[in-house]
């Protein structure tokens, strides 16, 4: 820097320094008319009030953008309000009749199941039917569709065949007729089955309000064109009101090609609803894919699909659960419960959680 340079820093400092002399020499009561290097000596202050309005000045009467103006006090309603499950004022967007009918359905909430379904009438004119599994009935809305095509999937050992008696046996309660066929398993086997539950299947057979078959899966396949023909007529002879066949896996298996597979399949599911009988299939999950059937096709060809499959926690406990992956025409729960086999059958825990 220059000496001829107006140094404004030395300058101050060399008028601080005459002002404190000055000061020593004075009463204090002159410290008044002290020079403030920032004081108002008369000159224009950049940063003083001249009567412009001031751009960042707060002023009461003017506008704030970011003013509360009352948009998100604690008088109005928030969208974001938690006033269901929280709180107690109500009025958001998300409130107590919104927020329930999602709760627990599919989201993984916490451990209501389909209870939002339970008090709720549900206005149809399509006869319906319960599966006869307590918590699992009371995650459906309004019960099963009647005469719809079902089908349960799962690997060996989750229930599937008990699932299909079970089923069976609400209906036999309800006076309804009911046919078991199955593929897998002798006439006397099934029966012992259901009688070591005391069931009473003996007494149902003996009144001839249920008939329980064993077919062969290899003559069946050979012979499904005469049982597919005949079936409907044998359902309508029987009257019957429910059907289970235990597994369409067995008959699936039977066909090497898949395209021939697909068609027979197909044909089959048509002629049981064509019979107009509600009916109940059980199915081989895939090894690759729990959610899935064995051969991937029965679940596009049924109206319902329950997926049966363990879980693992990461402490290793191993656990059964059930999900309804689709019911036609019906409003269900998406959530995933707990279940365990006893002798009473399958007990579908739907105010829990898996873990």
């Amino acid at each position: 820097m220059s000496d001829g340079d107006d140094d404004w820093f030395e300058s101050a400092l060399e008028e601080d320094a005459k002002a404190s002399a000055e000061a020593d020499s004075t009463d204090t009561s002159a410290g008044s008319d002290t020079a403030d290097p920032f004081g108002d000596d008369g000159e224009e202050n950049p940063f003083g009030d001249d009567g412009e309005e001031d751009p960042f000045a707060s002023d009461a009467e003017s506008e704030s953008p970011f003013e509360d103006d009352g948009s998100f006090d604690d008088d109005s309603p928030s969208p974001f309000e938690d006033d269901g499950a929280g709180g107690d004022d109500g009025g958001g967007l998300f409130g107590d009749d919104f927020a329930t009918a999602f709760e627990s359905a599919g989201s993984g909430g916490g451990g209501g199941g389909a209870a939002e379904f339970e008090d709720e009438d549900f206005d149809s004119d399509i006869p319906r039917i319960d599966i006869g599994i307590d918590g699992l009935d009371r995650m459906i809305q309004g019960g099963i569709p009647r005469r719809h095509l079902i089908v349960s999937i799962g690997s060996a050992g989750t229930g599937k065949t008990t699932f299909g008696l079970q089923f069976l046996h609400h209906g036999l309660e309800n006076g309804e007729n009911c046919v078991f066929i199955t593929l897998e398993q002798s006439h006397s086997a099934i029966m012992d089955t259901a009688n070591d539950r005391e069931w009473g299947f003996d007494e149902y057979e003996a009144n001839d309000q249920l008939a329980v078959i064993d077919l062969d899966p290899v003559e069946m396949a050979n012979s499904l064109d005469n049982i597919r023909g005949e079936l409907p007529g044998l359902i309508e002879d029987f009257d019957a009101d429910r059907l289970v066949l235990d597994s369409v896996s067995l008959l699936e298996m039977m066909y090497d090609n898949p395209a021939k597979r697909r068609t027979e399949v197909f044909d089959f599911t048509r002629s049981l609803k064509n019979a107009g009988v509600t009916t109940m299939l059980t199915s081989e999950a895939s090894e690759d894919n729990p959610y899935a059937s064995r051969h991937g096709i029965i679940e596009y060809l049924t109206d319902a699909v329950f997926v049966l499959q363990y879980v693992r926690s990461e402490t290793r406990e191993t656990r059964l659960a059930v999900e309804i992956q689709k019911i036609r025409n019906a409003n269900h729960s998406r959530e995933t419960k707990p279940y365990e086999i006893t002798m009473d059958g399958i007990s579908v825990y739907q105010q829990a959680n898996i873990f």
